[in-house]
């Protein structure tokens, strides 16, 4: 009795070639289609994150001048006054020359800056009433959009 041996399919050249050359990847044209609808996705997605930024950095100059003008009210509770405009916002930080100076009356070693890096400007507003002023992320008096002055009244 002969075995029968199996006999081996037929092979397609092309097939055989295409897995010799290791061409199971992407094509050209098929990762330029990918990187259009990606880039497409960015463009529609990017201004909107950008403007939640800038809106997230008005904010939190809001806030932290809300915290500078309560740190003030402490300062005038020990001082009865609040600090000249020569004094500004360091008297937060040290005053020792200060007459019933108690503080420091903010937790940090130094004033902090606003969002957008630049100092606040601290004046003498109506009625005595210190004002804390943030010129926005240009860092210049005036302006509009994120570059406006953010003042508390």
């Amino acid at each position: 009795m002969q075995k029968l041996l199996p006999r081996p399919l037929p092979t397609n050249r092309k097939s055989s070639r295409r897995k010799d050359r290791g061409d199971g990847g992407f094509t050209l044209l098929e990762l330029l289609v990918v990187l259009v609808i990606l880039s497409l996705v960015a463009s529609i997605a990017a201004p909107r994150v950008l403007g939640y930024l800038s809106e997230a950095r008005v904010r939190a100059a809001r806030l932290q001048i809300e915290a500078l003008t309560s740190a003030f009210d402490l300062f005038y509770l020990d001082t009865s006054r609040y600090p000249t405009e020569r004094e500004g916002l360091t008297a937060l930080v040290s005053g020792t020359a200060i007459k019933r100076w108690k503080g420091p009356y903010i937790q940090q070693a130094s004033v902090p800056l606003d969002p957008w890096g630049h100092e606040y400007q601290y004046r003498i507003g109506d009625k005595g009433r210190p004002q804390i002023i943030s010129f926005g992320a240009d860092g210049v008096e005036g302006g509009a959009d994120n570059a406006a002055d953010i003042a508390i009244q």
